[in-house]
């Protein structure tokens, strides 16, 4: 099963926060809707990450479904990506959500199940069920820990098991298949980190796999300066369609439009100037041309499963000094807006 049409889509979690807070989005140097400027540039998909409870009062269900309805008057796709933590979920941080810290491993599968099961009907109940449901983000090292963790240390050893994060990952996908047996139309997407990493692709996915897990999406991170380089990512792309014979997007994408003054620190990522594509310069026309060779490599994974990608973060611009997450902006020189606010060429990309 392929998708019908390409995806090109976007992770819009920090508009509301930017909006509210007074930023301002500009086309053609006027203010404007920033989800109208998207979808005139080509875009037609939106992504929005669900924390559980989170402390900054940002990307919790009440807002996550106010703006899911902004989504849905463009008529573009939704993909609800859910953290099933407190706070950012990646391969360095896992967290439980506080509300679940004292449960035991059997109640915690069964909160996973609950949790997702009555978040899926109150879209379902505002008429804005998600085109599709992330179960988790970049879980390549496992979710939820430590029950879900994968590899753990063990009296000074290492040690590989899971037997804890595929019950968890189960649970949730029962709880998209409880809260939408009706509408029968929502897909599923498992998501890691690992678009230039062919071994840990297959490592993770052959487990999924032999558990029998089913769902309908791969999910794929790929950003140069953490996941390889382009080459690899290409032959990823197409081992990856030839052996699991599933959907494949890319789901977290990004590239710089300027460098700036100061290099600002992500996480734990190396200098992204020294791990730029050749021939794609940091520059507002660098960014447009390798975002259309980005959409036209995924185009052409073999058995047309290439269907989409979602540029992460295109609109958080620097509006203002702290955020609710606690830290800074270190991402504005990867969006498709301008510091302040103003719609970049990158992001005609998206055209036809």
């Amino acid at each position: 099963m392929t998708q019908e049409k390409f995806i090109k889509g976007v992770d819009l979690s920090f508009v509301d926060e930017v909006e509210t807070e007074g930023g301002v989005y500009y086309e053609n140097g006027k203010p404007a809707d920033v989800i109208g400027i998207l979808h005139r540039a080509g875009v037609n998909a939106v992504r929005l990450r669900l924390w559980h409870t989170p402390t900054g009062g940002y990307t919790n269900l009440e807002r996550t479904i106010k703006m899911a309805k902004r989504i849905k008057e463009y008529d573009m796709d939704f993909l609800l990506n859910f953290h099933y933590s407190d706070y950012w979920a990646d391969p360095g941080k896992q967290t439980k959500p506080k509300a679940w810290e004292s449960l035991i491993y059997d109640e915690l599968v069964k909160a996973v199940y609950t949790y997702t099961k009555e978040v899926i009907e109150a879209f379902d109940k505002e008429d804005i069920l998600p085109d599709m449901v992330q179960i988790g983000n970049e879980i390549t090292n496992g979710m939820l820990w430590e029950e879900g963790k994968i590899y753990k240390e063990e009296n000074s050893e290492k040690v590989e098991n899971w037997d804890g994060i595929l019950p968890l990952i189960k649970a949730a996908l029962d709880g998209v298949e409880a809260a939408t047996r009706e509408e029968n139309t929502v897909k599923t997407m498992i998501h890691i980190d690992r678009g230039g990493d062919n071994e840990g692709t297959r490592k993770f996915y052959d487990q999924i796999t032999n558990y029998g897990l089913k769902y309908d999406v791969i999910g794929l991170s790929y950003y140069p300066w953490w996941h390889g380089p382009y080459g690899d990512f290409e032959a990823n792309l197409v081992d990856t369609a030839n052996r699991y014979h599933k959907e494949i997007m890319v789901v977290e994408v990004a590239y710089p439009w300027i460098v700036p003054d100061e290099i600002p620190v992500v996480d734990d990522a190396p200098d992204f100037r020294e791990h730029l594509v050749p021939g794609f310069p940091a520059s507002v026309d660098g960014q447009k041309a390798y975002l259309e060779k980005l959409i036209e490599t995924v185009k052409q994974t073999p058995n047309n499963l290439g269907t989409g990608i979602y540029y992460w973060e295109p609109c958080w611009i620097p509006s203002k000094q702290e955020w609710s997450v606690g830290h800074e902006n270190n991402w504005s020189h990867l969006t498709l807006f301008d510091y302040e606010g103003n719609k970049l060429e990158g992001l005609n990309a998206f055209k036809d």
